[in-house]
């Protein structure tokens, strides 16, 4: 989405970049946002490219730079729907569930469900984690756990796995 300063086409600029520069304010260079700050780096777009390809596969650096430009500009039409969405609120912090709404809001109701979740499942992830770690925190003090003989000790040594985020299967 392109809005214009001063009504003159030659002063477009992207309403939503990556870089999360407000439009107007913050930028460099005598007033232009360098392409490489809004765009995701592109050894990450290239590692994320690659685990969905077999081990011998190549790619190049045109279709890594073509990648890295889409999922930027998708990020940025999905984060300023969500954006929208937490002015009209009169809210500041953009949260999963606002990224869930917009991505249903937007036509991408096949992601929609899988977000969410992976959102539950990583709130439940974190809770536990704060749990643990305030578990800890009490048996470092010499306070008493609620768990019985030793058995806190054994639950926080077996950390649960990371979460993996599969939106697409293989076939």
């Amino acid at each position: 989405m392109v809005h214009n300063i001063d009504d003159s086409p030659d002063l477009q600029v992207n309403k939503y970049n990556l870089a999360g520069v407000a439009t107007g304010s913050g930028l460099r260079d005598g007033g232009s946002v360098k392409e490489q700050d809004q765009l995701l780096p592109i050894a990450n777009v290239g590692r994320i490219m690659k685990q969905m390809l077999p081990p011998n596969a190549k790619i190049s650096k045109e279709a890594k730079e073509t990648m890295q430009e889409c999922v930027s500009e998708f990020i940025s039409f999905v984060t300023g729907e969500a954006s929208d969405k937490c002015h009209k609120e009169k809210r500041k912090t953009v949260n999963g569930d606002d990224v869930c709404w917009a991505l249903g809001t937007l036509g991408f109701d096949d992601y929609t469900d899988p977000l969410k979740r992976y959102l539950n499942k990583y709130r439940e992830y974190e809770g536990e984690k704060a749990n643990q770690n305030k578990a800890s925190n009490n048996t470092d003090k010499g306070e008493p756990s609620i768990c019985s003989s030793g058995q806190l000790g054994n639950e926080l040594n077996s950390a649960p796995n990371p979460l993996k985020f599969n939106a697409m299967e293989r076939k």
